[in-house]
């Protein structure tokens, strides 16, 4: 999984506590992580493209939460960045080379394949299970001030 996830994680919780009413530029949201500017805004744009952020344009533009945090999972955020595709992918190299069986073994599924495939439901199962609002909650607990601290260090322009 690529560092886009996590920015983009991180990114919608932070335009979450700053609140519905301000758009925070991808180069001030990169600049309070120290990001690249250029790169969160690929992941921001890919957030917009799945409805989870809108793009808002002119001198007070920026992004903002489509959705409240309650209607975002991690798997939405996850899809947005990584796209749909699976994670693992078989491409049978159990067939070639020198220890490639004859055609009657390859009738059943790959051992590994299916383990991997299992093991991908249960990872995307959570990740549906789980929305942003359950991640700020626990944010919210572990660190009690940091809701307001990043408020005031938006409003700092």
């Amino acid at each position: 999984m690529s560092d886009g996830v996590e920015w983009a994680l991180h990114s919608c919780l932070n335009l979450a506590w700053i609140g519905p009413e301000r758009a925070v530029t991808a180069a001030r949201l990169a600049a309070y992580h120290e990001l690249p500017p250029a790169y969160l805004n690929k992941q921001l744009q890919a957030l917009a493209r799945a409805g989870i952020v809108t793009s808002v344009s002119g001198p007070k533009g920026g992004f903002r939460l489509a959705r409240t945090l309650d209607r975002i999972t991690l798997m939405d955020v996850v899809a947005a960045i990584e796209g749909p595709g699976e994670a693992f992918r078989c491409t049978e190299i159990r067939r070639q080379g020198p220890g490639a069986g004859t055609p009657e073994v390859y009738a059943s599924e790959c051992a590994i394949a299916g383990a991997m495939a299992r093991a991908e439901l249960a990872w995307r199962m959570e990740l549906m299970a789980r929305t942003l609002a359950d991640i700020r909650d626990r944010a919210e607990v572990q660190a009690p001030t940091a809701p307001e601290r990043i408020r005031r260090w938006f409003a700092d322009t």
